[in-house]
Formats: C-alpha cells, sequence, structure tokens
C-alpha cells in the first residue's frame, strides 16, 4: 500500500476530522485549503521527490507566516491568504512510488475523499501523465510544477498548468550551445541521445532529435532504455563503440547514477557530456558520482542569486529547513505550489472553477518569482510561455551557470573531465 502522510503547517496545529470533513469550497475563517501533492517519497526517484516535498513545505511556511524579508513575493509578506481571510494552507502528500497506477489512484483518492482543492505534483511525467486526467475528469486544477515531457500540454486539457519549461525548451538550448561550440572550433560531428524510455524521456528525447536537426547537428545514435535498470553496460559499450562526440542523457537519479559508474568501470567518456536535468541536477547523484562527473553540463532554471534577493533568501530558508540547498527540481516545485497558491488567493476561493480562472489569468513578473523563469503567463494549453533555462556545469560539488554569456558565470570548460 502507498504510504500517505498529512503535514498541516500552520500554527493552528492539525486538521481536526470534523473540518477535514467541510465540503469543498466552503468558505470558514478556521478552515484550512488543502491541496494534494503526489510525489515518488519512496523507489528509485525518492531523494528528487523528497526533495521537491522539503521545498513545498517551505513555501506552506513562507504563506501561513510572516516573512517580511520577502516582500516581493505573493503572499509571504503576510500570514495565511488574505483573499480568504487569512486562511491558513494545508497540504496532503501521497506516495505514488514511481507508479503510474498508483499516482492515478492517489490522485483519485486527494479528490474525492480528501477533498483537495487543488493538485500539484508529479514529478515524474509518466506519473504526472495519469494523475492529471484524473484532475481533468474531476474538474481540479493541476499544478505540473516540474514535469517537462512536452506531450503533457497536448491532450486539450483545460486543468492542466504548467510554469516550468519543457523539452522542447531544453532542446533548443542544447542545441544552441553545441552550435556556438562548433563554431567555436569544437569537434562536434557525432550526437548521441540516451533516454529511459517513459513519458519523459521519451518526448524530451524527440524533442532533442528535432532541436538537433533544425541547427544542422546530426543525432547518429539514439539509446532508449528501461527507467530502474540494474545494468547498463550493454548501453555503455554500444556508446563506446559508437564514439560519440556528445552524449545527453535524459535520466533519472538511479539510471544517471548508474550510467556514471560504469562509464567509469569501463573507462569510457565523451568529449562533452550533457545531463537533462533530472538525476543529474539530484544532490544525491552529486554525492554519489559527482567525483567521476566533473566538467558534465546540466540545464537549470534555478540559481541561487545575489544576497538580499528572492532566490537567495528563500533557498537560506529551505537549507535551514533540510541542512542541504535547493536544486533545480526541488526550486520548480516550490514556484509551481507558489504560483497556485497566488492564483488560489487571487480567486478568494477554494471552488475549482474559481482557481481555473485564476490561473488561465495568471500574470506574475519575474520580481515577484524565486526561479529564473521570465514570468509566468499561460498559453491556450496551460504551458507558461515566459518559462526559461540555461545551462551550467558541474565543478566541484556545485553547479555554475555557462551558458548563454548573458548569464554566464564562467566560460564553459572543455572536454569533459570526469574522473580526470
Amino acid at each position: 500500500m502507498p504510504t500517505t502522510t498529512r503535514r498541516t503547517l500552520t500554527r493552528l496545529g492539525l486538521a481536526t476530522p470534523a473540518l477535514a470533513l467541510l465540503p469543498r469550497g466552503l468558505f470558514a475563517a478556521d478552515a484550512t485549503v488543502k491541496i494534494g501533492a503526489p510525489y515518488p517519497l519512496t523507489g528509485g526517484a525518492a531523494s528528487a521527490g523528497t526533495a521537491v516535498k522539503q521545498a513545498i513545505e517551505v513555501a506552506v511556511d513562507i504563506i501561513n507566516n510572516p516573512h517580511p524579508e520577502l516582500p516581493n513575493l505573493p503572499l509571504a509578506a503576510g500570514s495565511g491568504l488574505p483573499g480568504l481571510g487569512g486562511r491558513k494552507v494545508e497540504v496532503v502528500f501521497a506516495d505514488h512510488q514511481g507508479n503510474p497506477a498508483i499516482a492515478q489512484s492517489e490522485a483519485l483518492r486527494l479528490i474525492t475523499q480528501e477533498k483537495v482543492s487543488a493538485l500539484v505534483g508529479c514529478y515524474q511525467s509518466s506519473c504526472g501523465l495519469t494523475a492529471s486526467a484524473i484532475a481533468e475528469r474531476y474538474g481540479i486544477p493541476f499544478m505540473a510544477s516540474e514535469a517537462s515531457a512536452p506531450s503533457l500540454t497536448e491532450r486539450g486539457f483545460k486543468w492542466f498548468f504548467r510554469p516550468t519549461p519543457i523539452g522542447t525548451d531544453f532542446g533548443a538550448a542544447y542545441a544552441g550551445f553545441l552550435a556556438d561550440r562548433k563554431a567555436g572550433g569544437f569537434k562536434i560531428d557525432k550526437v548521441a541521445v540516451v533516454n529511459e524510455n517513459t513519458e519523459y524521456g521519451t518526448s524530451t528525447g524527440n524533442a532533442i532529435v528535432d532541436a538537433m536537426k533544425a541547427k544542422g547537428l546530426n543525432v547518429d545514435l539514439r539509446i532508449p532504455y528501461n527507467a530502474n535498470s540494474s545494468d547498463v553496460s550493454a548501453q555503455v559499450l554500444q556508446l563506446k563503440n559508437a564514439g560519440p562526440d556528445v552524449v545527453i542523457f535524459v535520466s533519472y537519479t538511479s539510471d544517471a547514477i548508474l550510467f556514471m559508474k560504469t562509464m567509469h568501470t569501463l573507462d569510457w567518456k565523451p568529449q562533452l557530456l550533457i545531463g537533462d536535468d533530472s538525476g543529474f541536477s539530484d544532490t544525491a547523484f552529486i554525492e554519489a558520482v559527482g567525483d567521476k562527473a566533473q566538467g558534465v553540463f546540466n540545464r537549470s532554471s534555478y540559481d541561487v542569486g545575489k544576497p538580499g534577493g528572492a532566490s537567495f533568501v528563500v533557498n537560506d530558508i529551505y537549507t535551514k529547513h533540510t541542512g542541504h540547498a535547493l536544486d533545480d527540481t526541488s526550486a520548480r516545485g516550490m514556484q509551481g505550489f507558489l504560483a497556485l497558491m497566488e492564483a488560489i488567493n487571487r480567486a478568494g476561493s477554494t471552488e475549482p472553477a474559481k482557481i481555473q480562472a485564476a490561473l488561465v489569468s495568471q500574470d506574475l513578473t519575474p520580481a515577484q518569482l524565486m526561479i529564473g523563469y521570465n514570468g509566468i503567463k499561460y498559453d491556450a494549453k496551460g504551458q507558461n510561455t515566459l518559462a526559461a533555462t540555461l545551462l551550467v556545469q558541474l565543478n566541484g560539488k556545485k553547479y555554475v551557470s555557462v551558458w548563454p554569456d548573458k548569464s554566464a558565470v564562467q566560460a564553459p570548460a572543455l572536454p569533459f573531465k570526469g574522473w580526470g
């Protein structure tokens, strides 16, 4: 059975059973606003899911308690949701274990039994695919803060909203970065894409291949593999025999770690290695194989920024709560949740239709965010048209911005160092 936890991060304490039975949309000053959050809290992606859960917990604290040090962040300066009479926020977390079928059933339970007003989740695109289908059926807003498979916003859904950049954005960034390197004289004749074979890997891999073609770059080798594989020796040997100049991995945490260990064991590395966030941005990846992945490139929408800025202050609060810093995935999770709550507050209601209308009209500026998007404003498909990404490179135990030039802290270091 999936493990489900309820955390009410309010100064009122845990919600009482009587309050839990209040119908969705009922306005009561002492009733919390309940949001469902299915994430992988066990299984191969548990470290990433737990980091997002912690980020949402911090976001709840920022909303429920005064944080005058964040004057530009919506809802941070006050206490609770002023548009709903100061009501506090409660998040009901559910563990979908990285299993799309469990994600679907947990979404159903959160909607029908917990009576949540909206859902946020699910990190993995394959789980977001099934959970959001349930939300669509029941007319409940679904905020996909992290899932980046382009296909998710191609279903004609009306209750699905996604602030994060997606696979097409990432593909364009990788292609632009590689085209710049090639123009500068770096050898990029053969490109390989290695992707896990669920919705995320397949959809994002397709977008990367298309973007490369558009820039005149050849993807000579495409290697799909089973997510959570226990042995990737065959895939690494295939890469070694083909000898691509560049390899782009679309992998979750356990897979990314396994690939790096296997590449080290088989003593092979490309001249340039890119990881598509996910597993490569996870702090568990850096702790496990960071010493073997020096110089790997990654994409990110989050940078801690300058002292005093919203990103810096929020990261400090998060670090005190968890003992470790925000990464791109947890930061995108936090921003999506904060955007959802801004819409609910502006709606002045927990009625799903009013929340949906507020999300449709949402128009946040960069100054109102704790992440490096150009703002949040959705198109007719529910995709943020102002999402943005940049490329970072692993140096020691930290990623630093290297592209585009306007965002770079340092120049890209080539070739890929790996383990030395």
